[in-house]
């Protein structure tokens, strides 16, 4: 809420102190007495464009600081004044020792520069105003401001409609949707790089398939080659062998008659003989054993004289293989296992991507459905908005004008947390001519009295707790000007409302009333504003009756519309 206003050297004004209250409050005086300057100074605090030309003549520095005081920090429910300063990164320095006073300050020269302040803390005009928008709220002035800015249409027509559980809902359904489609664009990343190397991954696991190397195999073909390398020097070796194991005084037959001398008298050797027969069908034995093993040798050498050959080729193709890959020979049948691993994991990669497709499918299907059911549920609301705003207009003298919520479908790339749609409320002052963005409809008063039945209708959709109205009962009176008076008093049960007015009957039913006056002084014209008692109420309204000679037949009709107002 608004709680001060402190002006200096700004157009007309001085020196100008004001403190402001809950309610209705407004702000009244002589056609030329300044009261759009306190507007422009408001304006200015909230971050609008500063000029040299606000300068009071004949002063270098000027200065506006609003002053506000912020609801309680509620845990249950996000300030949105709070919440910006935090993302400013402003909330320490502006609200220490949890403070609830908040000044907004601006400081310009003549050279036309300005500075922007949030609690003496120096701050950028774009902050001050993203801010102050928050806070307070100027009908018909600024078409980027509150109602006016088409941006915040579905905000309010979803606090219309009172369908915060569905409005989760979507936001988890469109969540977990672009959670699936990122997750879904990672494995395709993870998927593609490993396609680079997929070709080549086969073809060396082909190759290393057919070559089927065995662990320790180069060890076995390196022996096998030195052996088969000295193949005759070893036939020949294995011939004398074997002619010497034949010759006719064998080695056999030298065991077989030792062991025949032996057996003759082993009776009488009375086992003294029985370890030396066994050595000796022992030395027998392995000497028929060597003879065997002579021969079979000699055989496969004669048999398989390409042997060599066939040696050195493969232990040729084993070390090229681990060559290629830069490991040694033994590591071949594990490079291989790792081939074939990887491949594999391709594979389940593969069904997992159709996996993650499928997913992003049911978690698409699954926002549509329920973002479908919220822009049923928005539409429903937009029909109750436009009666019950439709019912506003005709007491407040716009009986032709018409108010229309649309729902324009987005494209699905624009698809977000909050829907399918974007919401714009249009209107058109006269039947049959084309609905247009509100602050296109009308201005001036019609535009203000628009604003006002809008938020009439929308008031606990309202986050910003202070509402400037200006101009809103130019060109009606009476009856008319009663019914605006009525809703303006109306928003002032739950906002501060300031409304500057030239209406008696909107002035009558004021909660608070300061009357705007211009002095003439030797440094010029002045312009100031006091807040009125009783008695200056009274006299303020007679005179907005009367005119310029104020009688006593005007004070009893201000009399009156005083009386009237009082519960």
């Amino acid at each position: 809420m608004l709680t001060g206003l402190s002006i200096r050297n700004f157009v007309l004004i001085d020196r100008l102190d004001l403190s402001l209250h809950k309610g209705l409050c407004v702000f009244t005086g002589e056609t030329g007495a300044g009261k759009s300057i306190l507007l422009g100074a408001i304006g200015l605090s909230l971050g609008e464009r500063a000029s040299p030309t606000l300068l009071r003549p004949g002063t270098k520095q000027g200065s506006v600081a609003a002053e506000f005081l912020l609801p309680p920090d509620d845990a249950t429910q996000a300030n949105p004044t709070r919440t910006l300063l935090a993302e400013a990164g402003l909330a320490e320095a502006c609200l220490a020792n949890e403070s609830r006073q908040l000044i907004l300050r601006r400081v310009f020269s003549a050279d036309g520069k300005s500075r922007a302040f949030i609690n003496d803390t120096p701050v950028s005009v774009s902050t001050l105003q993203t801010l102050g928008a928050s806070l307070v709220e100027i009908q018909g002035q600024f078409e980027n401001r509150g109602l006016l800015n088409p941006a915040t249409h579905r905000k309010a027509l979803d606090l219309f409609g009172d369908y915060d559980a569905l409005q989760h809902k979507t936001a988890a359904a469109f969540n977990a949707w672009k959670q699936a489609e990122d997750d879904l664009a990672e494995a395709q990343r993870t998927r593609q790089a490993a396609t680079a190397q997929e070709e080549n991954l086969r073809q060396y696991a082909d190759e290393l398939s057919s070559l089927a190397p065995q662990q320790g195999e180069e060890k076995t073909l390196s022996e096998t080659r030195e052996w088969l390398r000295h193949g005759e020097q070893l036939a020949e070796a294995l011939q004398q062998a074997k002619t010497a194991l034949g010759a006719e005084k064998s080695v056999e037959d030298a065991i077989g008659l030792a062991r025949k001398s032996l057996e003759r008298q082993a009776e009488n050797a009375k086992g003294n003989f029985d370890p030396i027969l066994e050595s000796l069908a022992s030395a027998a034995l392995e000497i028929m054993e060597a003879e065997n093993a002579i021969a079979q040798l000699g055989d496969a050498m004669e048999a398989d004289p390409g042997r060599l050959d066939e040696a050195e080729e493969r232990l040729f193709a084993l070390r090229a293989a681990a060559r290629k890959h830069g490991v040694e020979v033994d590591a071949l049948p594990r490079l291989y296992d790792e081939f074939k691993a990887t491949l594999q994991a391709l594979e389940v990669a593969t069904e997992s991507l159709r996996q993650y497709e499928i997913r992003v499918a049911k978690a698409r299907e699954a926002y549509l459905q329920t973002a479908s059911e919220l822009r049923k549920a928005r539409s429903h609301a937009a029909k109750r908005l436009d009666q019950a705003i439709g019912k506003e207009l005709a007491p407040i003298k716009l009986e032709k004008a018409i108010f229309r919520t649309t729902l324009m479908p987005l494209e699905e790339a624009r698809f977000t947390e909050q829907g399918m749609d974007r919401i714009v409320f249009e209107g058109a002052m006269n039947p049959g001519t084309p609905l247009r963005p509100l602050a296109k409809v009308a201005s001036g008063g019609e535009l203000a009295r628009l604003m006002l039945a809008l938020k009439v209708v929308l008031s606990h959709a309202n986050p910003v707790p202070s509402l400037i109205f200006d101009e809103v009962d130019s060109g009606i009176g009476g009856a008319v000007a009663t019914a605006v008076g009525e809703r303006l008093a109306r928003l002032g049960n739950g906002l501060q409302i300031l409304v500057i007015t030239h209406s008696p009957q909107v002035a009558a039913i004021g909660a608070h009333h300061w009357r705007v006056h211009k002095s003439t002084t030797k440094a010029g014209s002045v312009t100031n504003a006091e807040k009125l008692s009783k008695k200056g109420r009274r006299e303020e309204i007679a005179r907005m009756l009367a005119g310029a000679e104020v009688t006593d037949e005007a004070r009893a009709a201000a009399d009156q519309l005083l009386r009237a107002q009082k519960p």
